[in-house]
């Protein structure tokens, strides 16, 4: 009777203590996750830059594809490195002749790659693709947003345990066109959103709500809006990992400039 008391002691005391550390370890990955995967949002000092109109002297890029032409504005105060790896590789020359390599659904497009595959080519420069992610409270997923793509996660062993890690991206870039946005979608949009004005932006302008602070924003597209959706909605093939278009879509070049309002 006394050892089956004693055992019932120890069972209890071993389950308290695996509560205890299960309780701990969530709330390390939580805390993890908050640190390394996403920002937190100040709805006091929050400003939808996007949904403004350039302004004269702003840094803008003019892609040329085979679709025809679009131009966003860039955002190097919030985004730096990100920029400052797009230019600097749109004023070498390397997007000319590049290809567009995903065609998502009408939501979106992906292009600046060599290869048809949208792969990188052997020799490549390895530090264009390792730019630190950098996210930002004012920069979202809505539609005409330039977002450049993830190459890669940088992970300790206690990030592959608890979560988060430092996420890389390169020279290959995303256009944003959009999901669908039924009433009912609207509806779980601005029930799931943390920011009323946020929902509505997105509710209003269309783009992609589950890519927010999961991709670098570099620009926000003002002209071109048909050409980004063409992209984004091309006859496709699947090769496993992107949606591959039929036909060969190209990236004639990228030219960066300044913005000069029309007179």
């Amino acid at each position: 009777m006394k050892k089956n008391k004693s055992m019932a002691k120890f069972f209890i005391i071993l389950a308290i203590v695996f509560a205890l550390a299960t309780v701990f370890l969530l709330y390390a990955r939580t805390q993890q996750e908050t640190n390394n995967s996403f920002v937190e949002l100040n709805p006091d000092t929050m400003k939808l830059i996007q949904l403004e109109p350039p302004k004269e002297g702003d840094t803008i890029a003019i892609v040329d594809t085979t679709l025809g032409e679009f131009r966003f504005v860039l955002y190097p105060e919030q985004s730096p490195n990100a920029v400052r790896n797009f230019t600097e590789l749109a004023e070498m020359g390397y997007y000319d002749g590049t290809y567009v390599f995903n065609s998502d659904s009408g939501a979106y497009s992906a292009a600046g790659s060599k290869l048809k595959n949208g792969e990188m080519p052997k020799g490549y420069d390895v530090d264009r693709e390792l730019v630190e992610r950098e996210l930002h409270q004012d920069l979202w997923p809505f539609r005409g947003a330039v977002c450049v793509m993830n190459t890669t996660v940088e992970r300790s062993f206690k990030e592959k345990l608890f979560g988060g890690g430092k996420y890389y991206n390169g020279s290959r870039f995303a256009v944003i066109n959009s999901i669908e946005f039924n009433e009912e979608t609207k509806k779980q949009l601005m029930e799931a959103s943390k920011n009323q004005e946020l929902g509505e932006a997105f509710a209003e302008n269309g783009g992609i709500p589950n890519f927010s602070q999961q991709l670098t924003v570099i620009g926000q597209t003002y002209e071109g809006l048909d050409v980004v959706e063409k992209l984004a909605s091309l006859e496709t093939e699947n090769n496993g990992i992107y949606k591959l278009p039929k036909e060969d879509i190209m990236i004639n070049s990228v030219k960066i400039d300044v913005y000069k309002a029309e007179k």
